[in-house]
């Protein structure tokens, strides 16, 4: 059957042309010759033909016509040609990694070279090319609205001027979690030296070091002694993550082009503060953040994953909203499968697979909420609370909010995905997911209760709708309890933004559930 579609009105060069002819004239004959459409040759992706007709420009399945005339393709030779580009540390390892995994994936052989990587059939042919420009995530997301790559890898979500750049460049909404998809997480760490006396910071401590502010660690509880900054270059990927920490470049930093030099530098010197990803083999002595309100956070898979430790670096891939080839397609629904979060976790970043946890293992968390309960939360709420979640285990996926906003930062849109994709998946059939709201502490307790309960509803609203009709027999319900159980102190800017999140809750479904949408049938 001949399947026509109306093009977007995007130039010729936003179709990723496999083919080397140029504009020709063509003719796509259906195969009962009962339909021929004539234009010029634009490009073909491996299954469509793209095709300038009196019509407009349309989209033709290769699968329902004969093509006639000089510039069809030689269908059977066709190779995929793909320009990636960005943050030089995941596209040197992470990357290679998954592209490993996808070809072995689909029988394919995996070449990697200087300058880019192969994929190649049983026989030999190769049937994708890989153009890879390490840089910095700024610079791989400018190259893309420059036309110059077809993906980006970043280490940071696109700002405000590159999501408006880029819809005025006709690329589509790169907020959508379609085309800005996280595919692995990682986190900014503080490191010392072995044996180095103190063992945590907070973030107004953190932000007060990267700007110069604080210079001698007995201003953060350590020696007298002129505290050493390690930091990675800024032409690296990391290294501009950690930069958009700093309001103003730090009074005196040593910056390294490479981890291992970082690494050295901080063992060998005892009075050094450097800062790493997480997925670097570090080999020093990583710092806890400090959260105040008696609650330390450190950088281990559940707390990154449910963004509860306040720097968390998510690996974005972010594409236009144009038709990649097939073999692109298979390759950005790979990334998201439960194959590609093994290989993830294998190259040292953090996957995003949700876990659960007990309330029983979250102790601290407990202690903290009753010792900093204040008269807006009463101890009657705390014990509905404790109620309602012993009976569940919390799921390592979170939802947070951009600051002063109601829209959802770039890690938690991506999560509506994941999450939407596992219930319908059927990963969640025959149980209860409870989204649950927590808020800051700032104004009145029944107001920051109805708020979180209002955002917890937004967010499995936003679930829901992802899911497309596609689980079965999962019920899901939401409600909130406000500022009852808070990760941090109200008086930091980072810590009213961490008490505000929408966490996920699991148990098997049960009887007693009652006013809860259902997924599927």
């Amino acid at each position: 059957m001949l399947v026509f579609r109306r093009a977007a009105i995007f130039a010729a060069h936003l179709f990723l042309l496999g083919s080397s002819v140029t504009a020709q004239d063509i003719s796509l004959v259906s195969h009962d010759k009962a339909i021929r459409l004539d234009g010029t040759f634009l490009g073909y992706d491996g299954e469509f033909y793209r095709i300038d007709t009196a019509y407009g420009e349309l989209t033709v399945d290769s699968s329902g016509v004969l093509c006639e005339g000089p510039a069809c393709p030689n269908l059977s030779d066709y190779v995929a040609d793909l320009r990636i580009a960005g943050a030089a540390d995941a596209l040197g390892s992470l990357w290679p990694s998954l592209l490993q995994g996808f070809a072995a994936q689909n029988d394919m052989a995996m070449e990697l070279g200087e300058a880019g990587a192969t994929l190649s059939d049983a026989t030999g042919r190769i049937l994708v090319r890989f153009d890879m420009t390490p840089e910095t995530s700024g610079e791989g997301l400018t190259r893309m609205l420059d036309g110059g790559a077809d993906m980006v890898l970043a280490t940071r979500a696109m700002t405000r001027q590159e999501i408006a750049l880029a819809q005025t460049a006709g690329f589509g909404d790169l907020t959508n979690g379609r085309y800005g998809q996280v595919i692995a997480l990682d986190a900014i760490l503080p490191i010392t030296s072995i044996g180095s006396p103190v063992r945590s910071l907070s973030m107004p401590q953190i932000k007060g070091i990267l700007s110069g502010k604080i210079t001698d660690w007995s201003q953060v509880g350590g020696p007298e002694a002129r505290i050493s900054l390690h930091l990675p270059s800024p032409k690296t990927g990391f290294g501009q993550a950690i930069a958009a920490l700093m309001p103003k470049g730090p009074a005196a930093a040593a910056f390294h082009p490479s981890v291992e030099a970082l690494r050295q530098a901080v063992k060998t010197d005892p009075f050094a503060l450097g800062f790493a990803a997480l997925s670097d083999d570090h080999r020093a002595q990583p710092l806890a953040i400090r959260g105040g309100c008696g609650v330390s956070l450190k950088a281990d898979r559940q707390n990154v994953k449910a963004e509860d430790y306040p720097l968390t670096a998510p690996v974005f891939l972010y594409r236009p909203a144009r038709r990649l080839p097939k073999i692109g397609r298979e390759l950005v629904a790979y990334l998201a499968s439960q194959d590609a979060q093994r290989v993830v976790r294998n190259a040292g970043y953090i996957d995003q697979e949700p876990e659960t946890v007990s309330l029983a293992t979250q102790g601290e968390r407990l202690v903290n909420a009753i010792l900093h309960a204040d008269d807006g939360v009463a101890l009657q709420d705390l014990k509905e609370m404790v109620s309602t979640l012993d009976a569940r285990d919390r799921l390592t996926v979170s939802f947070r909010f951009e600051a002063g906003s109601s829209r959802l930062d770039a890690q938690s849109r991506s999560n509506v995905a994941l999450l939407a994709q596992a219930i319908a998946g059927g990963d969640f059939d025959g149980q209860s997911l409870m989204f649950v709201g927590f808020s800051d502490g700032q104004g009145p307790a029944e107001a920051n209760r109805a708020l979180s309960e209002k955002r917890a509803r937004v967010v499995m609203d936003a679930v829901l709708a992802a899911t497309e009709d596609g689980g079965e027999h999962a019920h899901l319900t939401s409600l909130g309890y406000g500022e009852a159980m808070p990760l941090a102190c109200d008086s930091s800017e980072w810590g009213r933004f961490v008490n505000r999140r929408v966490e996920v809750w699991v148990r098997p479904d049960v009887d007693d559930v009652t006013d809860t949408p259902r997924i599927g049938n």
